[in-house]
């Protein structure tokens, strides 16, 4: 007769994870010591906001290059200094002499610029390029005619030109290129015509 065979004892298994540890009590001295650090300490800031540099330096240039993750912005432009344009000075009337030579003929009239006929725009231009050749060419007197107008019809509608010209050559593109003009006498064109000084070319 066979005998069943015995088992041995099952083995107790290990277990796999040990019970938490608890968590060990400060002591009064560590608890007191914990308090104080942490009275001192303060949280960090989530950016820090870099000082203010003035566009254009290379510190602000730097700055700028180093942040990651982001292109750098681009700098604006610098205001460019323009040199102000010199204000053309006033105009100044002609001397007395100088217009009782220039009647006389003791002083030459250098060239002269006749407007007959000429619309506003017309005479505006040539009186513009007139002028602007005789300052280049370092002409001192000049006489530019620009007719009585009309003797009949109303009044608005006689000697545009006339009262248009005085007008222009305050203008301070003419004021650059004029020093000063007068009612031209009777034997030029009496009131139909002006005696324009030139200003000296600067050298």
């Amino acid at each position: 007769m066979t005998l069943p065979m015995k088992r041995p004892p099952a083995t107790p298994i290990p277990e796999l994870f040990a019970a938490p540890r608890r968590k060990r009590a400060l002591s009064e001295e560590e608890r007191v010591l914990w308090e104080s650090v942490a009275r001192q300490t303060r949280p960090l800031r989530k950016k820090s906001r870099a000082a203010k540099l003035p566009d254009g330096s290379p510190a602000a240039e730097t700055l700028l290059a180093a942040k990651p993750g982001s292109p750098p912005k681009p700098l604006p432009a610098a205001k460019m200094s323009r040199a102000p344009r010199p204000v053309a000075p006033p105009l100044a009337p002609l001397g007395r002499r100088e217009r009782s030579q220039l009647s006389r003929g003791r002083k030459e009239i250098d060239a002269r610029l006749d407007l007959h006929g000429m619309t506003q725009t017309r005479a505006h231009r040539a009186l513009s390029g007139f002028l602007q050749r005789a300052h280049s060419d370092g002409l001192t007197f000049v006489l530019v005619i620009t007719g009585k107008g009309k003797t009949t019809g109303p009044e608005s509608e006689r000697g545009v030109l006339r009262r248009q010209v005085p007008q222009w050559l305050n203008l301070p593109e003419f004021r650059a290129l004029v020093v000063g003009f007068e009612e031209a006498h009777v034997g030029h064109g009496g009131e139909g015509a002006l005696y324009v000084r030139i200003r000296r070319l600067r050298v």
